[in-house]
């Protein structure tokens, strides 16, 4: 049965590696073809190029590390804080309609939000330096914690929780050993979509005012046609967010090994 399984596993591999294959040679023949201009669609040999040059001698002040350190750590400030904010306040909401009806306004409010409409307001309030930025990313980041937070503790089997109560449990003790435990699956996958939006809001956080990021690489190699640089950052943002996604999967096959048995 493991055999069978590890088989089939190595076989989801494949298809995705032959995925990835497909897409670089398709990329390969139309840059080769020169079906459109090079200035469109640059070759690879001219991505790896731009790649060695912006990683040595870096681009408009820094090399590539720099950039994406940049961006890196602005995602991480504005995405713990959300994280040590938005998952407490889920769960209370979860637990709470009084704080649920005192919050979720204004969650839902500006959820649906572009988050350009408000970065003008954010600059004027904090002003054009990371400040700004990272309170986007936190705003970008927050609602999809916070909601799935909520909807976890709202979805816990009412059954488990009065078991633990009738075997003399506290409310504490039910929180921490049965409603908590029971929440982490949905609390992850709440992980997984908001450092998408995080992510991908990164790029709007980095057009006003920034010097360095590998969002503001991409802007600015935009206005100097640099479309090889412009893949070269475009592909490590790729691969950078799937490494963050990756971690999250990660820790969750760490703490909720019980997932898909329940």
């Amino acid at each position: 049965m493991r055999f069978s399984f590890d088989r089939l596993r190595a076989s989801y591999y494949l298809i995705s590696l032959g995925t990835v294959a497909v897409v670089l040679g398709g990329w390969a023949l139309i840059a080769h073809l020169e079906v459109v201009p090079e200035l469109f669609v640059p070759r690879p040999s001219s991505v790896w190029r731009a790649f060695r040059e912006v990683s040595s001698t870096g681009y408009r002040g820094g090399t590539l590390v720099y950039h994406l350190l940049g961006s890196m750590n602005r995602v991480a400030v504005g995405y713990s804080l959300a994280v040590v904010s938005a998952i407490p306040l889920g769960l209370l909401m979860g637990q709470s309609r009084k704080i649920q009806a005192l919050l979720d306004p204004i969650i839902e409010f500006y959820r649906p939000l572009p988050p350009l409409a408000y970065y003008t307001l954010l600059i004027v309030w904090l002003g054009i330096g990371d400040e700004s930025k990272i309170a986007l990313l936190y705003l970008a980041a927050f609602p999809p914690l916070s909601i799935n937070a909520m909807a976890a503790v709202k979805s816990v089997n009412n059954e488990r929780i009065e078991s633990a109560l009738s075997l003399g449990a506290s409310r504490g003790q039910v929180f921490r050993r049965v409603i908590f435990p029971s929440c982490l699956p949905q609390i992850f996958t709440g992980l997984r979509v908001s450092i998408g939006f995080t992510y991908t809001t990164l790029v709007s956080s980095e057009i006003v005012a920034a010097a360095n990021g590998i969002g503001w690489m991409v802007l600015d190699a935009g206005r100097f046609l640099r479309t090889d640089i412009i893949f070269v950052a475009i592909i490590v943002m790729g691969l950078t967010g799937l490494a963050l996604d990756g971690l999250i999967r990660a820790a969750e096959a760490r703490f909720v090994p019980w997932k898909g048995y329940e």
